[in-house]
């Protein structure tokens, strides 16, 4: 796993964010997602260098329309924004996930 995934996972597994489980490696129809969230159908995906040549970008707006057509709601962070601002990145998805209070 590359340091930039590891460090999300240190910060996904176990429950770590208001309680919900987090999966690596998940898989979607065809496509393999770095982190799942199977109770909210949130998938996370962790953008390195490659995902901004031309060809890339054309191929992950397929892969994320193929994987929101199964109602699952795709977040995605670079590389750099993992190692310099963890923080950031678990607000940003904090902000998605509802207290277990209030989904029921």
């Amino acid at each position: 796993m590359p340091e930039p995934e590891h460090r999300l996972w240190s910060l996904l597994r176990g429950r770590q964010l208001k309680g919900y489980k987090f999966r690596r490696q998940e898989s979607i129809g065809c496509y393999i997602v770095d982190f799942y969230c199977p109770e909210l159908k949130i998938a996370i995906e962790v953008d390195g260098d490659t995902h901004y040549q031309k060809e890339a970008i054309e191929s992950d707006k397929k892969r994320r329309q193929k994987i929101e057509s199964f109602g699952v709601r795709v977040l995605r962070f670079t590389n750099k924004e993992i190692i310099e601002s963890p923080e950031g990145v678990v607000a940003e998805i904090l902000k998605i996930l509802p207290d277990k209070d209030e989904k029921r």
